[in-house]
């Protein structure tokens, strides 16, 4: 089922999200339902916050970004994982710079700077704790994500002037008036 993805200022994207356990009611469906949600949007990640959920769970499914990252390209062919109570432990290397959109902010899309590594851990659908280390799109994806379980958004990044810059396109999407994919 696809589920309604929440627009810029719904106060759900500025909450930090709370953990869950395996009894989380409906874990699965929920699960299921973020990746067709996500591949209607055409995305390549969705955060249960972006549903309205404020629970700290995030899928991704890179394999678009293939084609377009040769060096990466083994990696991101196959990578589909959920992301259950992730923890970033450790972020390292250079930012970069990259522009990103985001399915919570229709129309949008910035430069958003970000460290070039990172580990992480979390639960994966099976319950199994899971510590990995990524980096290149990977990463950028994962952090992403992760920002939206922290009550964060790309647009929170941007510089003040390039934010009043977006402002009036900010503000239509909170009104309403830039419908949500």
């Amino acid at each position: 089922m696809i589920l309604p993805v929440v627009a810029y200022g719904d106060p759900v994207l500025n909450k930090m999200a709370e953990e869950i356990d395996q009894n989380y009611p409906g874990l699965k469906p929920l699960i299921a339902n973020m990746y067709e949600t996500m591949y209607n949007a055409q995305g390549v990640g969705l955060a249960a916050p972006q549903v309205g959920r404020g629970i700290r769970l995030f899928v991704i499914d890179a394999s678009p970004f293939a084609q377009e990252d040769q060096e990466d390209y083994q990696m991101l062919k196959s990578f589909k994982k959920t992301f259950i109570n992730p923890i970033i432990i450790e972020e390292d290397g250079e930012q970069w710079g990259l522009e990103e959109g985001c399915l919570s902010i229709p129309e949008v899309r910035e430069t958003a700077n970000r460290k070039e590594k990172l580990i992480i851990e979390y639960y994966n659908e099976d319950w199994e704790l899971v510590e990995e280390t990524y980096s290149g799109m990977a990463a950028r994806v994962i952090q992403h994500e992760y920002d939206h379980i922290e009550g964060i958004l790309f647009a929170d990044y941007l510089k003040p002037l390039r934010k009043r810059l977006i402002k009036g396109k900010l503000g239509s999407i909170e009104r309403g008036d830039v419908s949500v994919d």
